[in-house]
Order: structure tokens, then sequence, then C-alpha cells
């Protein structure tokens, strides 16, 4: 593809994604699926530079708005082109060509003009806009992150790292890391994981030995911190009642060393569809069962597992708002329920779960949320209202002060993780 062409395909892409009822990570799966033609360097750029828009859009709309712009995809990318990327003959991107975007408009000119020599981050911007906090939660997360504000929210502007898991049941972290290497793979060991690789740059891993024997899951370290405070050990029963595809339950399992039992439960079934391949592939299968909410008979059947697992762990539906560094569309769009609603879904589920949980047994709350209402204030409101259950203190080697597990960005480069640990009583 020309570069010009390279710039329409963003364009096009902006114009799906402001109407698009899916997240962009979606959205563009679904447009080059589409169109096979587009090689795989194309791909990767077009990508990378629609990413860079999306995360730039609080400071980008800024900019139109002082230039008297109109706010659309084009303008969103000839000012990130301008500013951003800092293109100096951006008429040759804007010449008409067959598959490329359409000349300059005498408005086009109008803003390129306004932007020459200007920075993406004016000293005049407002501090929430320039760290790309979207406004209806700027003062949940003032209040929570004080004089820190700014420097959380900028480190969730730049995409997140690769992180990947060692099924340590299976083989050792420094084993995976050469037979890595000899696929072209270089990896750092991870800070606080004690089963985690850092890859030093996006790379493909299908391909790679260690994913097709099962070696290595992609997961953020501070994925891996949630099912590492669970505690769990060889012989437990363990359920993992919002399993999604599967991360955690894959941790669970090896770190139970394949021994035991695992419940995973999901309301979507197609989730855990896909988990079952990862399961099979990880080789822990023989010790999960899958019993997706949606079905009438797994719902029976949860019923009546009243007092029976030593851990339960739910990572409950959120607002996403710690994953913004890998979903940057997510801070400006609504793809589910309103916040008031999924807060009403937490409670509801820390409630139906705390009954599964055995004396002496522990429940493990967790969200991808920075919001405090999700968070702290969940387990508060929980506790009151559950005496027989109390905070337990997280492992030593977790990189949190207090009772709670608190990740950021900032402080711990993973993404924005809340989990508490909570103990019934014997």
């Amino acid at each position: 593809m020309t570069p010009s062409a390279r710039v329409k395909a963003t364009i096009d892409l902006l114009e799906i994604i402001a109407v698009s009822k899916i997240p962009m990570d979606g959205t563009i799966g679904d447009y080059m699926r589409h169109r096979r033609y587009i090689g795989s360097k194309d791909r990767a750029a077009i990508a990378q530079r629609t990413y860079d828009v999306m995360r730039a859009y609080s400071r980008i709309l800024w900019w139109l708005k002082k230039t008297e712009a109109e706010d659309t995809p084009r303008n969103h990318v000839i000012a990130w082109l301008m500013l951003g990327e800092q293109v100096t003959e951006i008429k040759k991107l804007f010449d008409g060509d067959k598959y490329g975007p359409a000349i300059l408009t005498e408005l086009d000119r109008k803003l390129v003009a306004a932007l020459q020599d200007k920075d993406l981050n004016d000293e005049t911007m407002p501090d929430f806009m320039r760290a790309e906090c979207p406004q209806n939660y700027e003062s949940k997360l003032r209040s929570y992150f004080g004089d820190d504000f700014e420097t959380e929210m900028n480190a969730m502007i730049p995409g997140a790292t690769l992180d990947l898991r060692v099924n340590a049941c299976k083989i050792k972290r420094e084993e995976v890391q050469n037979s890595l290497r000899k696929d072209g793979i270089e990896t750092d060991i991870t800070p606080y994981s004690p089963t985690g690789l850092r890859a030093k740059k996006k790379v493909h891993l299908a391909k790679s030995k260690a994913f097709r024997k099962g070696w290595i899951e992609i997961q953020d370290e501070g994925s891996q911190l949630i099912a590492h405070i669970c505690g769990a050990q060889p012989g437990m029963q363990v359920l993992d009642y919002c399993a999604g595809a599967g991360g955690k339950t894959l941790a669970l399992a090896s770190a139970m060393n394949v021994k035991g039992r695992i419940v995973a439960m999901d309301i979507e079934q197609s989730r855990l569809n896909k988990a079952k391949t990862r399961f099979k592939r990880a080789g822990v299968s023989d010790i999960i069962e899958v019993r997706p909410l949606s079905e009438e008979k797994a719902r029976k059947w949860y019923k009546r597992q009243k007092g029976t697992f030593d851990i339960v762990l739910a990572d409950v539906p959120c607002s996403g708002s710690g994953t913004w560094r890998r979903n940057p569309d997510t801070r400006w769009r609504e793809y589910g329920p309103p916040l008031a609603e999924i807060i009403k879904t937490q409670t509801e589920i820390l409630d139906k779960i705390a009954k599964a949980v055995k004396p002496g047994g522990k429940l493990i709350y967790a969200t991808c949320s920075l919001l405090p209402e999700e968070n702290e204030q969940q387990i508060e409101a929980f506790l009151e209202n559950h005496k027989e259950f109390s905070l337990a203190p997280l492992p030593d080697d977790v990189p949190c002060d207090g009772p709670y597990m608190r990740l950021t960005p900032h402080r711990h480069n993973t993404d924005g993780f809340f989990a508490a640990v909570l103990l019934r009583a014997s």
C-alpha cells in the first residue's frame, strides 16, 4: 500500500469505530479480515496509527475546537499527522490518489496551517484533557490519586506491554525464556509475578514452540497477580465465577499443579468455549469443569454449592477503566451498561458467591477498574453486611501497602487492577 492509502484506511476505520457497537480491537479485526489484500506490514501500520489517533483523542479534540475545525475522523487524522507524527509534506498524503484520501480542501489547508509547528501537548490545555481523562471520571480519579492524578493518567496513554505467564506446572521460566530466544523473541522476567515474562517488543507468538506446546499464555502481569494472591494449592476445590476466556483459570490450574478441581463459570458461553481450547493446549483440562451460567442446569447446580469451595474468585464485570492502555476507545464510549448498573451487578455477584465459600475458605474479589466505588467501597459495603467475612492480608511478595491490591501503570507497569482477599470464619 502507498502511504496515502494507509492514511485513507485509518480514516475509514475511525469512521466505522465512531458508530460501531463493539470495541475498536474487534472493529479493526473485522476490517482486516474482509481485506485480505492488505499485507501484514500495512495492517500493523494502519492499526498502530488508528490506536495512536485514539490515544490522542482528547488533545486532538481540544486543538480542533481551538482552530474552529469540525470534529470528524478525517480532521482527527490530519491533526495527528501534524501534531503527533509532525509530517512536513501532508499534501502528498492527500493527493487525490485512487486509493488515498481526497485532496485537501480549503478548510483542510486552514487546519494544517493553524497546526503548523504546534505541539500535541499545549501548556494551556486543561490537565485532564492533556492526560486523556474523560471528564465524567475526572473528579473520581482526581480525588483518588490526588497530586499524582496527571502522572497516573499520563501513564495510561501509551500502549501496554506484552506480558506472558509461564505454565509452571510444565516447565521452568528460564527454560521458556531460552526457547523463546531461539525463536527470536527476547523477554525479561517480570518484577512481581513469579511466573511472568515480558516481551521486549511486540511479537507474534503463535508460531513459537513455547506457545504451541502450551508453555505460555498472554496475560498482563497484574492479572497474573490476581491469580497469585488466591493462594491456590494442589487438591483444592476452586470456583472461578467470572472466568471469561479462562486466563485466571489457567493460572490457578498451574498453581495447583493440575491436582484438585476448578469450576469455570461465566454468563457468556462463547467465551467459555474458547477457553476450552486454551485449557487443552495447556494440558490442564482434566481438572476444569466448564459450567455456563446461561444454562438453567448450571444455575440449578450452583444453588446446591453452599460452603463447597476453598477458593472462590470473581473478576467481576466493571467499567474497564484500568485497561485504557489497551482499549483507548472505551474512555469515550460505553459499549456495555452504565456505571450504576455495573456497580449493582457487582454487589449482586458478591452476595451470590459468598454462599459458595466453605468455612475457613477465601473469596477473592477483583476488577480491572480504577474507580473506588467499584473497588474499596464495594468491599466495605460487603463486609458490613457479611460479618462472617474479614479482610485477609496480602502475600508479602505483592507490591502494595495495606489490605488491598491496587495496581496502576505508573506504579507497577501493569494494567489498572484492584483485588481483595476475604476470609470466611471457620
